[in-house]
């Protein structure tokens, strides 16, 4: 009886030991555990102390060339229109009498440019600037003179198409004297640059340099 108990106690301590021994081979897992750990920290700070990060905007404008060519097809474009109306007469002695013919010619002058005439390099980018240059401003059409409306104001004798033909040319030069001054043409630009400059803020771009070729060749 004495013997069973003294096998049961020596069987108990060696569990007791067992598991003492169990205890101390967690907490030296541990202890490894957090060293490996601990160095792998310092290594990562070690590697990222001469390191900055550095964020890059692409403030670049891009300019598709399906906007370019949307601009491009827009073909003529009219800035400015002015109406326009001239009495031109002339005078043929005659033996006994003087003959007279006065005629009033109506016109409409509009003056822009057509976007086929835009040369090559007409839109750059330069970072977020956008610049465009423009054809000069002209006539849209030459043919500017409403015949239709064209009227006789005072007629005596008889006149010819040639008399009538020559007239018509001095009304056209009155015209373009009277309306293509260098005030219209400078009002027509300030038209077309807010029109250009409308447009493409509104496809997104924010600087916007409007110029046209007769400047720039200025320069």
């Amino acid at each position: 009886m004495q013997e069973n108990k003294n096998d049961k106690a020596k069987k108990g301590n060696s569990f007791a030991k067992i598991f003492r021994n169990y205890n101390r081979f967690r907490m030296c897992l541990l202890l490894v555990a957090v060293i490996v750990v601990a160095i792998a920290v310092i290594y990562i700070l070690r590697l990222c102390k001469d390191n900055t990060i550095t964020i890059f905007s692409d403030d670049k404008i891009n300019v598709t060339p399906t906007q370019v060519l949307a601009m491009k097809e827009i073909g003529e474009w009219e800035f400015l229109s002015i109406e326009d109306e001239e009495l031109v007469d002339t005078v043929r002695k005659g033996f006994f009498s003087d003959d007279h013919l006065m005629r009033i010619y109506y016109g409409t002058l509009r003056l822009g440019f057509d976007m086929k005439n835009v040369k090559d390099d007409w839109i750059t980018v330069d970072k977020d600037t956008i610049s465009l240059v423009l054809p000069q401003i002209g006539l849209l059409d030459e043919r500017f003179i409403d015949e239709a409306r064209t009227k006789s104001f005072f007629e005596t004798g008889s006149w010819n198409d040639k008399a009538r033909e020559n007239m018509y040319h001095i009304a056209y030069e009155k015209m373009k004297a009277r309306c293509l001054t260098q005030e219209n043409i400078a009002t027509a630009e300030d038209n077309a640059r807010l029109q250009f400059y409308r447009m493409l803020k509104a496809m997104g771009y924010e600087n916007v340099r409007i110029s046209f070729e007769s400047q720039v060749e200025s320069k």
